[in-house]
């Protein structure tokens, strides 16, 4: 399927997503190809944003541009690395069966797959700026994110695909 079908579906059914996944096996190649594309959208959403901070203040644009690209591209991934071995442990600590990969995979799509909300709040954030608008935004944003992330490490912890022998 294509990937925004998949990234739409995941909206209603997270679970059947990820175990669609991990029923394709490991692949590392596809796990950070999502997750550095969520990363360059996460990117490019913050653009509004930074080009109404250089407007209404005294940074130049290109150093707002370029700090936002070291944190997103080079900084984010590692740091996210983290979060999924450290999600990983803790649903071990809870009976989790899953392995180090159904955790990076389920963090790593949910990031691919709130993307476009990522955009939408990034554009309330630079056209309307701070406010009730980009509360609400921030909220549909969170909610978004941590119902796709509780549905897809639930799947890859839980019910872990069988390896063949």
């Amino acid at each position: 399927m294509a990937i925004t079908t998949e990234i739409l579906r995941s909206y209603r059914a997270p679970r059947a997503v990820m175990r669609s996944i991990l029923e394709a096996g490991p692949r590392e190649d596809r796990a950070i190809a999502w997750l550095m594309s969520a990363c360059a959208i996460l990117f490019v959403a913050q653009w509004p944003r930074l080009a109404r901070e250089a407007h209404l203040g005294d940074t130049p644009l290109d150093a707002l541009v370029g700090g936002a690209f070291l944190a997103l591209l080079f900084l984010l991934p590692l740091l996210l690395y983290g979060v999924a071995a450290l999600s990983h442990l803790i649903a071990r600590l809870m009976g989790g069966r899953g392995t180090f990969y159904g955790a990076r995979a389920a963090l790593f799509w949910t990031l691919l797959a709130v993307s476009p909300l990522m955009l939408l709040r990034g554009l309330v954030s630079g056209l309307i700026g701070p406010g009730p608008a980009l509360v609400a935004s921030d909220a549909i944003v969170a909610a978004g994110f941590f119902a796709i992330w509780a549905g897809t490490l639930y799947e890859a912890e839980r019910h872990p695909p069988a390896v063949p022998a």
